[in-house]
């Protein structure tokens, strides 16, 4: 396993999947797109927005066997360039993920299988390729072929992008602050799959 094949390209981008194995040979990859796109919040010298936090949570995530990458370049050639990244994966049954919850909308919101819900972990873009219209084809390109019933993700309430994902169809459903060292308050969102399905509020 390692690449899972190249997604059909949408104009000058084309798009490559990678599973955990796969993931963890991009390494290098992951982390210089997150230099550049990051690169204003890892300047503030916060603890949780460094690179070597960012690849350490990173390395714990294709810890994860179901662990799916998207990466996407400019270009189909050998030359390539990688320009934006994005990741996630199911949810198990013991899963970590709800650690921290503030607040539980139902009482099965935090319900899992491996098949209920699949969380969004990372969507970044290099600064050069902002504002055309990558991160929602790389967003897309990595949820379109999910299974599972919704997706979550975690965003700071001051985040830029918080009013892009609720344009895409994301809806707040509770806050919770993870167990990494120096993690903020995140608001958590979701999306009810397969895309363009009715948006969730509780999932």
């Amino acid at each position: 396993m390692g690449e899972l094949g190249e997604a059909p390209s949408r104009g000058s981008v084309a798009f490559r999947r990678f599973d955990a194995e796969g993931a963890r040979a991009q390494r290098d990859v992951v982390s210089r797109i997150h230099r550049d796109a990051y690169a204003d919040v890892i300047a503030t010298g916060e603890q949780f927005a460094s690179d070597e936090a960012f690849m350490t949570r990173f390395d714990a995530y294709t810890a994860r066997a179901g662990l799916e990458l998207v990466i996407a370049y400019e270009g189909r050639d050998a030359a390539a360039l990688p320009i934006a990244q994005a990741w996630g994966w199911p949810l198990s049954l013991r899963t970590a993920w709800w650690d921290g919850l503030i607040e539980q909308p139902d009482a099965t919101f935090t319900d899992e299988d491996g098949t209920r819900t699949f969380a969004l972990s990372e969507i970044m873009v290099s600064r050069a390729w902002t504002g055309r219209g990558v991160a929602h084809a790389l967003h897309d390109e990595l949820l379109a072929p999910r299974t599972e019933e919704r997706a979550t993700l975690l965003v700071r309430p001051d985040n830029p992008a918080y009013a892009i994902y609720s344009r895409w169809g994301w809806r707040k459903a509770a806050r919770l602050r993870p167990g990494w060292p120096g993690a903020p308050l995140f608001d958590v969102l979701m999306l009810s799959l397969p895309l363009g399905s009715a948006p969730s509020l509780k999932g």
